[in-house]
């Protein structure tokens, strides 16, 4: 990150560029009829214009699990905040960090301001959203996904009429909502300028958080004026080593004209026309070359970090090729190892999750993965393996959820010849013994029998294991990884689980999020996609690409994974995942209707087709049959949709 001097140099000179420079799209003052939807959506919530609201504190551990779940968003923002407090250089000012839920996480201001508006529920932990608080910068540049002021009156409450507040929301490197940064002050000290200053604050903290995200990737710096190159208002595009867009920064996605999800069907080839080897020829000066964007603008253009695509263990961009699907061919067999740098693809809480593991590995301390079923818990503990000195050893998993709990004893220890009736001749090795060396993975801990839980402590204990129907114990050298999506506490409490076997387990323990919950889909969608197992060279339609990012999820990895391969089979080798691909059941679950199924009932619906037919028209530059045949529907639905 840049030092307090170079930050504040940079907003300085962003804040003159601001008329120039900045990205289209983005709204400075105040909108009336932003503010006259804003009211109407405050009036709906029932918020009371004349209450004044009793505004809930959390509890200090409540609080302290929402700085956590913030920390990165946090660490980033804070610096940049005191720079820009710095710049509005009043005492009846404060500068605010919230959360995507527009929960107040930090405020910055001289004393006797913050005083006087902790009386207006500034305080840490507070909503301000407008189900809570009604029309605010803050909550209505959440519900507008854009820059607001809220001046005086426009407040829905009259308590907040005495002030004036400039809110930006902030995204992280994939698109996502993560938090709003807001200055708030008393009305008479309004500036015309503070939504500017706001707005390109903002803009940095996610710059920082981009950087941060895609140091290891091959980075496109670009901007159709060269002088604007190295500053803030410079496009960023990332690509991985085979050529494929990762993401792109504000200024970058503005630039291109195109959104994040019809990026992300693209590669460098697809997107300048060329492939990666000619770059050279397109040198205006030293270090410095001359692209085409889609939309037809030229830009000045410097690479960093194309040494990257030049690893021997990787395709390299200079490959000529143009069919997408022969480059990941190639590539197949040179694919990166699902370690935890693999599994590290942008989400904060597994970020730090990594981090934690990172310390213990390979220390002899046991690890406990939690979550609901199907957020990717054995991938997380054969990650795990991968990165700790036994990786060259055995992992070994059981699922203690499948297995009859007849079985469960003779699968985990194994057994001699004779040892019971039905067993195998010569015997059979248990699972603990096929570990030896390496990792044994106990998925749906909590489903083990009282009995074996008893024995199972004892070998972890003895590090000694006796097979059944044998009088010799034999030595066993493990690490152990377990997982569960049961609340073992409750269970102890329950005498359904020892507590003295919890922990033994739970030297480390991790909670892996729902995908619902993580701000990392866009990138795990794109890693199943062109994963070995399931196919290479697909993709999803626009409209698709959308829905998957709006929906819960409930059956999280599983569900995704079962669905991309049950779609994948259903386009007869097109390689373009469309709606007609996915099944019925999933359409009807995410509020569409399957195709060829009677028409839904207005409201949301309608607002859900307007919006998969903006994107897929977006998507085929404004081509109307084009949209038809990829949506199954005809030109006259399209043309009526968009008049409503």
């Amino acid at each position: 990150m840049h030092d307090m001097a170079n930050n504040t140099d940079a907003l300085s000179v962003a804040v003159s560029q601001a008329c120039v420079g900045a990205p289209a799209g983005l709204v400075v003052g105040a909108d009336q009829g932003l503010i006259a939807q804003a009211h109407g959506r405050s009036a709906a919530y029932g918020v009371q214009r004349s209450a004044r609201p009793d505004y809930e504190l959390l509890g200090k551990s409540d609080l302290a699990d929402l700085l956590e779940q913030n920390r990165q968003l946090s660490s980033h923002a804070l610096p940049m905040m005191e720079v820009l407090y710095e710049q509005i250089a009043t005492t009846r000012h404060m500068v605010v960090l919230t959360d995507m839920r527009a929960r107040i996480l930090h405020s910055l201001g001289q004393d006797a301001f913050l005083s006087s508006a902790d009386r207006l529920g500034f305080h840490p932990g507070v909503a301000w959203s407008e189900q809570s608080q009604g029309t605010n910068a803050i909550g209505t540049a959440i519900a507008g996904l854009r820059p607001t002021s809220v001046h005086g009156d426009e407040h829905y409450l009259y308590a907040n009429h005495r002030l004036s507040c400039s809110a930006a929301p902030i995204f992280d490197p994939y698109g996502k909502l993560i938090g709003v940064l807001d200055v708030t002050g008393e009305r008479e000290f309004f500036h015309q300028h503070t939504l500017a200053l706001v707005r390109m604050s903002a803009q940095m903290i996610e710059n920082h958080l981009f950087n941060e995200t895609f140091q290891q990737t091959v980075k496109l710096h670009f901007h159709s004026r060269p002088a604007f190159l190295g500053t803030l208002m410079e496009g960023v595009a990332c690509f991985n080593p085979e050529g494929q867009f990762l993401s792109a920064n504000r200024s970058g996605i503005a630039q291109i004209g195109l959104s994040l999800a019809a990026l992300r069907t693209h590669s460098f080839s697809s997107l300048f026309g060329l492939p990666i080897s000619a770059v050279s020829d397109r040198s205006v000066g030293p270090g410095m070359l001359q692209l085409t964007l889609p939309n037809g603008l030229k830009v000045a253009a410097r690479w960093s970090n194309l040494h990257l695509a030049k690893s021997p263990f990787q395709l390299t961009l200079q490959n000529t090729r143009s069919d997408r699907a022969d480059l990941i061919r190639q590539s197949a067999a040179t694919r990166p190892v699902h370690n935890l740098a693999w599994l590290n693809t942008g989400d904060t809480h597994i970020a730090l999750s990594i981090e934690k593991l990172r310390k213990v590995i390979g220390r002899g301390i046991s690890i406990l993965l939690t979550g609901e079923t199907g957020t990717g818990k054995e991938w997380m503990a054969r990650a795990i393996h991968q990165d700790s000195p036994r990786q060259t050893q055995a992992f070994v998993a059981l699922n203690c959820a499948s297995i009859p709990e007849s079985l469960i004893e003779s699968e985990l220890f194994g057994y001699e010849e004779g040892a019971f009736t039905g067993a195998r001749k010569k015997g059979q090795i248990g699972k603990i013994l096929q570990a030896d060396g390496g990792t044994l993975f106990l998925d749906e801990i909590g489903d083990m029998p009282l009995n074996l839980q008893a024995r199972l402590l004892r070998v972890l204990q003895e590090r000694m294991i006796t097979p059944l129907g044998s009088d010799r114990a034999i030595a066993i050298d493990i690490a152990l990884i377990c997982a569960t999506n049961r609340p073992l506490r409750e269970m102890i409490a329950k005498a359904s689980f020892r507590d003295d076997l919890y922990y033994r387990l739970n030297g480390l323990v991790v909670k892996l999020p729902p995908l619902r919950e993580r701000s990392d889909l866009a990138v795990i969608i794109d890693r199943l996609l062109q994963s070995a197992e399931l196919g290479l060279g697909y993709r999803l339609a626009d409209e698709v690409f959308d829905l998957f990012l709006r929906h819960t999820w409930p059956g999280n990895f599983r569900q995704l994974s079962t669905l991309l391969k049950t779609a994948m089979l259903m386009t007869g080798g097109e390689r373009e995942i469309r709606f007609e691909h996915l099944p019925d059941d999933f359409l009807e679950d995410a509020g569409i209707a399957a195709p060829g199924a009677a028409a839904p009932a207005a409201g949301t619906m309608d607002q859900i087709a307007v919006s998969v037919i903006q994107s897929s028209l977006a998507s085929h530059a404004g081509n109307v049959s084009a949209t038809a045949r990829s949506l199954g529907i005809s030109r006259n639905t399209i043309y009526r949709k968009r008049r409503e």
